[in-house]
């Protein structure tokens, strides 16, 4: 089993940027936290991060044969039909996270272009949405494999 763990814009600020709303925890602690319980779970997991909406959309299409994608695609969340539709072409189990509720948030972050066409959403939970993800993709992919 394989999943590849997308961050897009500004995440690689976590930990500095803005705290009170996305936490103290860098990319780096995040990543590490995710290596470990893949590890336990006998996942192999990859990470991408970028600021560029075609390295995004890019790395989503190298990944199209791997089980699941765990996609936090900051402000592109928003505004980004090329990564919806990267996602939407693939066909790749996804699971959107996002370290803060966007609903509880500015109007504009209301909308996802990503929301319709991905398996879930976790909005709010902080670093645990992204270990949260990766059991839940877990636990439906094994599914599928003993179905």
């Amino acid at each position: 089993m394989r999943i590849l763990v997308l961050n897009g814009p500004n995440l690689n600020l976590l930990g500095r940027r803005e705290p009170e709303i996305y936490g103290r925890q860098t990319l780096s602690d995040i990543e590490g936290l995710l290596r470990g319980r893949a590890n336990d779970l006998g996942v192999e997991i990859a990470f991408t991060q970028s600021n560029s909406e075609g390295a995004l959309v890019d790395a989503i299409q190298a990944h199209a044969d791997w089980d699941g994608l765990i996609v936090n695609a900051g402000a592109y969340t928003h505004t980004s039909l090329a990564i919806a539709d990267a996602i939407q072409a693939t066909q790749i189990l996804t699971v959107e996270v996002h370290l803060s509720n966007i609903y509880a948030r500015e109007r504009f972050r209301h909308r996802s272009f990503l929301a319709p066409i991905v398996w879930g959403q976790i909005s709010g939970l902080g670093y645990h949405g992204y270990l949260a993800a990766l059991d839940a993709l877990h636990r439906r992919l094994s599914d599928r494999a003993t179905a």
